[in-house]
């Protein structure tokens, strides 16, 4: 009997220490939590809320150019890389290539003119013919003038550059026998052959000098002097051409208009057949790519050009429906490259999508974002970090979102006050990537906010422990 009381008496001391043990444990780990706890003063302050996606650059505008006729590439007009107009030509057709019904186009509008010209018979006669032809001879002076500046902005071709370097060096030959001949008789006495021999050297000497000038033109291309009055030859053409045409156009104001519109119908579509010889810019823009080569036989729908407008930077970014309400046109957007390192930028909601569309499952609405400040790093097809600001309050009570918790449904922070941690419920509004507006709840102004509350303390629900060994 004596031994079983002291096996049970031994049994008990273990278990009372272990208990012991396990408690000391228990509060050393506490203890060394709560030593741990980092906690903020709820305060006063203002919010940015924002919404962050990424998204895609592109140009204001983008046109992929391709051919209305087939036939073979005469002329490439541009280069990668060159600042165009609109209306610009950049590319034509050889006319011997191109299909009957371009050819004959030019024979069409001279046609349809005369038809125009016809349905104003009874309308002054003579007065009629007289404008038509200041029209004709305007048109031919304007198509003269073009070609004749198309013609000098041309660059020379290698044979003829190599037939005027071979000009040049007979005109030296013919320079360097005349003056030998004129020295061998300079003191002849002579003063018929003197003059004679001095003339051919003067002759010889401007062939010369005509010889060399033709090369530096054909090598260096035409002055910027000879460039201005060629151009100003075709704005004079322009100009009377204009007015001979709104002159005619006067004078056929009794004519019937269903009857003259039917004919200057003619005449569009004749010009319009025409114009599928010629690729145009249909903008101002930037060449950035050209797929033809000078001598490629092209087809209807042969991509050509790139052309894209870079007076403006936008980015394309979906938006999940979720956050879709909260953006509106006008917000401001900071934006950040991938590809650039330490750049921020400035940019504007621009436009916000209508109509929404799934990306597995997910329905996104596509909003528009202007670049405000690029520059020469930022291109197009680059990703774009968005961050745009939807909501920025002021003099509001904040909380940080590393100390919300969720209880019950509830959202809740756990303040120190004194040696006690205390659960406070909050209703939360705004919210940013740190920070959360408080609209309502128990918290107050000054409250010790736990960031990283110890949730081992509370599994237990000891959502009001005491510690710091109370």
């Amino acid at each position: 009997m004596k031994k079983y009381l002291i096996i049970a008496a031994v049994i008990i001391v273990i278990v009372v220490g272990f208990i012991l043990i396990q408690n000391n444990k228990n509060a050393a780990e506490i203890q060394e939590q709560l030593s741990n706890i980092q906690t903020e003063a709820a305060r006063i302050d203002s919010l940015t809320a924002t919404i962050g996606e990424t998204g895609t650059v592109r140009s204001n505008q983008t046109a992929f150019l391709t051919w209305r006729s087939s036939g073979n590439v005469e002329n490439v007009l541009v280069e990668v890389g060159q600042l165009v107009q609109k209306g610009d030509i950049l590319a034509e057709l050889d006319e011997t290539s191109v299909p009957q019904n371009v050819i004959l186009a030019k024979a069409d509008i001279h046609s349809a003119e005369q038809a125009l010209e016809a349905l104003y018979d009874s309308f002054d006669d003579s007065a009629i013919a007289i404008a038509y032809e200041r029209v004709q001879e305007a048109w031919k002076t304007l198509e003269y003038a073009e070609d004749n500046l198309w013609n000098l902005l041309q660059p020379y071709k290698q044979a003829s550059i190599d037939q005027a370097e071979a000009n040049l060096v007979l005109a030296n030959e013919r320079v360097e026998k005349a003056q030998a001949d004129y020295d061998r008789w300079e003191n002849s006495g002579n003063e018929v052959l003197i003059a004679t021999m001095k003339a051919a050297l003067a002759e010889a000497q401007l062939a010369q000098d005509s010889a060399e000038n033709t090369l530096y033109v054909y090598t260096h291309g035409p002055s910027e002097y000879t460039i201005a009055n060629y151009e100003a030859d075709l704005e004079v053409a322009r100009t009377n051409y204009e007015a001979a045409q709104e002159n005619y156009d006067e004078i056929l104001l009794g004519a019937d208009n269903k009857q003259v519109e039917a004919a200057e119908a003619r005449v569009t579509a004749a010009e319009i057949t025409l114009e599928q010889m010629y690729i145009r810019a249909p903008f101002d823009g930037t060449i950035t790519d050209i797929d033809i080569l000078v001598g490629d036989e092209v087809n209807v729908g042969t991509m050509a050009f790139r052309l894209d407008d870079f007076s403006h930077y936008l980015v394309d970014v979906n938006i999940s429906e979720i956050d879709i309400n909260r953006i509106q046109p006008g917000q401001d957007v900071s934006l950040t490259f991938d590809a650039i390192n330490d750049g921020i930028y400035e940019g504007l909601v621009l436009e916000v999508g209508q109509v929404g569309f799934q990306v597995q499952g997910v329905v996104y609405f596509e909003i528009t974002i202007e670049l405000l400040n690029p520059n020469d790093l930022v291109k197009p097809g680059m990703t774009s970090g968005a961050f745009i600001t939807v909501e920025k309050l002021d003099d509001i009570l904040i909380v940080s979102n590393r100390a919300v918790r969720s209880e019950d449904g509830d959202r809740v922070v756990y303040i120190l006050e004194g040696d006690e941690i205390l659960m406070k419920v909050v209703v939360l509004g705004a919210s940013a990537d740190t920070y959360s507006e408080v609209i309502s709840g128990e918290l107050e102004v000054g409250d010790l906010v736990i960031l990283n509350p110890p949730t081992s303390l509370f599994d237990n629900g000891m959502s009001g422990f005491r510690g710091m060994g109370q």
